[in-house]
């Protein structure tokens, strides 16, 4: 009997722990690829600093990633690859570029720069670099025509 009710308690407190961290992580689909993250966090980090950062930006009359044939237009079978990379030039050159002269500005570009890390470390185990390869070998001619038309 004592064994039984240590067993339940387990159970309970695993069942709850459970509930708790899924409270807390949102699971995303991007296409094939599915990644539990902690949107509240990230979100609430970049709320914190919003208005400074964006009283920062130079160029307001430009958006990149609301343009109408953006993000919103991308094909669910897509959706894996263009978040990888993404999240690649984010960890890359975004988060590398942005230090500012507040401290607790800094630490919530921190905090979320981990998150994307970490993010993007998932990503990259669901991917399959061959077929994304292919892909963008295969759609070269929409970046060609692109480029010729910005000319």
């Amino acid at each position: 009997m004592p064994g039984s009710r240590v067993l339940l308690c387990l159970c309970s407190m695993t069942c709850c722990l459970t509930l708790l961290l899924a409270a807390r992580n949102t699971i995303l689909h991007f296409g094939p690829c599915r990644i539990s993250m902690s949107m509240s966090e990230i979100r609430a980090g970049f709320t914190a600093i919003k208005a400074n950062i964006q009283a920062r930006d130079p160029i307001r009359s430009l958006s990149i990633l609301s343009h109408p044939h953006s993000l919103h237009r991308v094909q669910s079978s897509d959706k894996c690859c263009i978040v990888h990379k993404v999240f690649n030039f984010y960890v890359d050159k975004v988060f590398k570029h942005c230090q500012t002269e507040n401290s607790y500005v800094n630490r919530k570009i921190s905090s979320i720069a981990n998150s994307f890390l970490s993010i993007k470390r998932k990503l990259e185990q669901c991917l399959n670099v061959t077929s994304a390869a292919m892909k963008s070998l295969g759609e070269l001619d929409i970046l060609l025509d692109w480029m010729e038309k910005s000319s």
